[in-house]
């Protein structure tokens, strides 16, 4: 039997453990999946007393940045973006890569958006916007506006956006309808904060990925005016199919990973 698990702090409210283990049932694999809470300066130590029955892990925060200096080596676009949330072993310790990017990019291919978006909006500017820019990258995005509460972590992304070719500027904290006239909007925000954007939703024609996603709707979906909407759920779904790929080298189980999400 082989064995996964999800680490962070808090980790209790994880999802990730219901995502796995319905894959790994509907794969007929008999491996387990835990939640551990585990923080920053206990990843070391956790990693180090593990055996060879360990697949892979999974990492939430406050580990995503942490795990780097750890692992043996780290995909490209995962240390660019200075985010690892996912562990696998191997011969010469952990290699560490990101599958928040595939959730995100798959997400925003579910509700219909292509590759060459035009321009883009991201509301917050921590780790998953990070993965965000990574993303939008991938989707051929023109231009990406960064509007967050903090002027250096604004710049962090604009400086990061460089470096994957895309255009940047950042966008006033102050919402406004003007700065929604995009084609996509991607809030990185916890639910409440983003309700100053929700009422100046107006008649926006962007698609929204919303990546809070308890409660849901949250503040900012249920005001959005377009039906081009994706939750934190969808992305949650899509990264942990892209673990459970990596895992076990089988195609993930997507529709009864969905239905453990309800």
């Amino acid at each position: 039997m082989k064995r996964a698990a999800v680490l962070g702090s808090p980790i209790a409210h994880s999802l990730s453990p219901n995502l796995h283990r319905a894959a790994y049932a509907a794969l007929g694999l008999d491996w387990s999946y835990e939640a551990i809470e585990v923080g920053e300066a206990e990843l070391r130590p956790f990693l180090a007393q593990l055996d060879q029955t360990w697949a892979g892990l999974s990492l939430t925060m406050p580990l995503k940045e942490a795990a780097i200096e750890i692992c043996a080596s780290v995909e490209i676009t995962a240390m660019n973006i200075r985010s690892v949330n996912t562990l696998l072993p191997g011969d010469d310790g952990w290699t560490g890569t990101n599958t928040d990017i595939t959730g995100i990019v798959r997400s925003l291919e579910e509700i219909g958006l292509e590759f060459g978006l035009e321009s883009a909006l991201i509301l917050g500017a921590g780790a998953t916007a990070r993965s965000g820019i990574a993303a939008l990258a991938q989707m051929g995005v023109g231009s990406v506006g960064v509007s967050a509460r903090r002027p250096e972590q604004i710049a962090e992304l604009l400086e990061l956006a460089a470096t994957f070719m895309i255009s940047a500027h950042a966008v006033p904290w102050e919402p406004n309808a003007e700065s929604l006239q995009v084609s996509l909007v991607l809030s990185s925000l916890p639910g409440d904060v983003g309700l100053p954007w929700a009422q100046a939703a107006g008649s926006t024609t962007a698609a929204l990925l919303d990546v809070a996603y308890h409660p849901w709707p949250t503040p900012l979906a249920a005001a959005w005016p377009t039906s081009q909407i994706a939750s934190g759920r969808s992305m949650l779904l899509w990264q942990a199919a892209e673990q459970v790929r990596l895992m076990t080298g089988l195609e993930p189980p997507v529709e009864a990973m969905r239905a453990s999400l309800n």
